[in-house]
């Protein structure tokens, strides 16, 4: 999610897990007349036959893979009891859902379908008479290798009036990486990295250019070994070139750099009409501007991005923690820290990410390029001094590592859930400087904790023109994050038998979460890739000043919404029917 989706936070945990590709798409005992007005489901009349999908198979190799839902073992006339078993031990990890083709780590996407919590094998013999069905999960996915086998995807969607959709990592709580009926172009296997001199009027310098399934730790990894660090995620399986960087894309070195947006220099795409193509600031430079943070899964099948890369060097960080069962001082030197952060905001560089849980904070990280741990603990000694005056003593790590992997590696790396709510809210520098406002802020963050498996996360950037060097307009990402102190994140962990009835109701309960933020806030926006699905102020809130001139593109390059996700710009020319039908509106 994206988001990093999934937080960096030691309070969460880890899940995942893979399933074999075996099962068929239902079975069709006569077929429906469907419009052409609306994508084609299985058992429609205009459902691709099994002779054209073992035509497109051949065409890409062999590369077309069956998608089915990740607890399908459990159901059936002959559920599979031992791998049932190892479903239900994974279902919250998510290395399986990353090596998957068609599934995804939102629960709530993933819960439409076959949870193996739940059907004949279940412990409670309530659940035994659950079926399990495809839901939402693609049928059918390519295994993405070439340019080539993207675009006999985009044509075979296109042609045989299917939806298509994109999935890399699958790290998308807005479910534009599932689709019902769909045909999914799987990139999580483009992994090239190289590192080029790129020469261009905007920008000469080194440059890596990297597959669209290249995960965030592996590029820190690969651009260490060339002598580069480079800006990416937190979270280390995200897929760098992906949603993330199409979404804005923050990180612990974008108070140094910018967003991941700011550092694209080109595209590799496939367009909806099928065609290969490089989009950059001086070639098809609408389509670059698009892709630079207004959104993936909208414009054009991404296979490679290139982005800058920055020479490496020492990078000083720190952790700060401390529990404080006396809610008067706990919350003090919480609002202390953010008006501490106002300070912060002028060092070049730092950039911070702290945990909030019940009695708990914890500054999970302090990166500060280039510096010594003097520069980091003189930074950090005001806010010190104030918890001292509280009467608390915090923990603190401190350490200086030669180069930016080597301190992800020692104070980001961390365990991360699948199984979680999450939402946003980015937050204006303006508010903060109003010293009567943050009892306001603290008012939604005591509801928020007071709710069980809950936390808040405020991670503080500078990216504003001025600090990153590009000017307004230069890309789609909102000004409410050039305006922003921090970003407010907040996580639910869910029940990993939660029914799809628990989960929307979470999704519910995070909605009013982000609408409290978001009363108090004006100015503000909210980062789409850590954002609720079903927002009801997603337009302004995730795209604001941009939605027009994205929707503009987006009419351009795909008028007749080969790719089609909401909340995306532009997505209001088709209806998602309660029956699984994409139709037009």
């Amino acid at each position: 999610m994206h988001s990093s989706t999934f937080f960096n936070s030691k309070v969460l945990v880890t899940l995942l897990a893979t399933t074999q590709l075996s099962a068929a798409v239902p079975s069709r005992l006569e077929k429906r007349q469907n419009s052409q007005a609306c994508r084609n489901l299985p058992g429609d009349a205009g459902w691709p036959s099994t002779q054209a999908w073992d035509k497109l198979n051949s065409t890409v190799g062999g590369r077309l893979l069956r998608g089915v839902p990740f607890g399908h073992v459990c159901y059936g006339p002959s559920p599979d009891a031992a791998a049932c078993t190892q479903a239900k031990n994974t279902w919250e990890d998510l290395t399986p859902f990353l090596a998957d083709p068609v599934n995804v780590i939102s629960s709530y996407f993933e819960n439409t379908t076959c949870s193996p919590f739940y059907g004949p094998l279940s412990t409670n013999s309530a659940y035994h008479s659950i079926t399990c069905s495809q839901g939402p999960i693609a049928p059918y996915a390519i295994d993405v290798s070439n340019a080539a086998a993207a675009v006999a995807g985009v044509n075979f969607a296109r042609e045989n009036n299917i939806r298509l959709i994109i999935k890399n990592t699958g790290h998308d709580i807005l479910g534009r990486s599932v689709g019902q009926g769909a045909l999914s172009l799987w990139t999580h296997n483009l992994k090239s990295f190289e590192v080029v001199t790129y020469k261009s009027q905007s920008y000469t310098g080194p440059a890596a250019r990297i597959g669209a399934g290249v995960q965030v730790l592996d590029l820190y990894e690969a651009a260490a070994a060339h002598g580069y660090r480079v800006v990416a995620g937190g979270c280390p399986t995200v897929g760098a070139a992906g949603g993330w960087v199409q979404s804005g894309g923050h990180g612990p070195l974008s108070s140094t750099y910018g967003l991941g947006a700011d550092q694209t220099l080109e595209f590799e795409v496939v367009t909806a009409d099928g065609r290969h193509l490089n989009a950059s600031r001086s070639e098809n430079s609408d389509l670059f501007w698009a892709l630079s943070g207004g959104g993936p899964s909208n414009y054009a099948v991404v296979l490679s991005a290139t982005m800058k890369v920055f020479p490496d060097g020492p990078v000083a960080g720190s952790t700060l923690n401390f529990a404080e069962s006396n809610p008067a001082k706990f919350w003090a030197a919480v609002e202390a820290w953010e008006k501490h952060l106002l300070v912060l905001d002028t060092i070049v560089g730092l950039q911070t990410s702290v945990t909030l849980s019940s009695g708990f904070f914890s500054l999970d990280y302090a990166t500060l390029p280039d510096a010594t741990a003097a520069d980091l603990t003189g930074a950090l000694n005001p806010f010190l001094q104030e918890l001292k005056a509280l009467g608390i003593t915090p923990t603190i790590d401190t350490k200086v590592h030669s180069n930016f992997v080597q301190h992800y590696d020692y104070f980001e790396s961390a365990v991360y859930s699948r199984n979680v709510t999450v939402g946003n809210r980015i937050i204006p520098r303006d508010r903060v400087r109003n010293d009567t406002w943050l009892p306001e802020l603290s008012s939604v963050f005591k509801e928020i904790l007071d709710t069980p498996n809950s936390v808040v996360f405020i991670i503080a950037y500078n990216v504003t023109h001025a600090r990153v060097g590009n000017a307004p307009g230069s890309n789609p990402v909102i000004q409410a994050w050039r305006d922003a102190l921090f970003i407010v994140n907040f996580a639910r962990l869910n029940d990993p038998e939660a029914s799809y009835a628990d989960l929307a109701a979470d999704l519910a309960l995070a909605n009013k979460w982000q609408e409290d933020l978001r009363n108090i806030t004006p100015g503000g926006g909210s980062y789409m890739n850590e954002a609720t699905y079903n927002f009801p102020y997603w337009k302004q809130d995730y795209y604001a000043e941009t939605y027009d001139k994205l929707a503009q593109i987006k009419a351009k390059y795909d008028p007749n919404y080969v790719l089609w996700s909401q909340p995306a710009a532009g997505s209001d020319g088709m209806v998602l029917r309660d029956d699984g039908h994409l139709c037009k509106a």
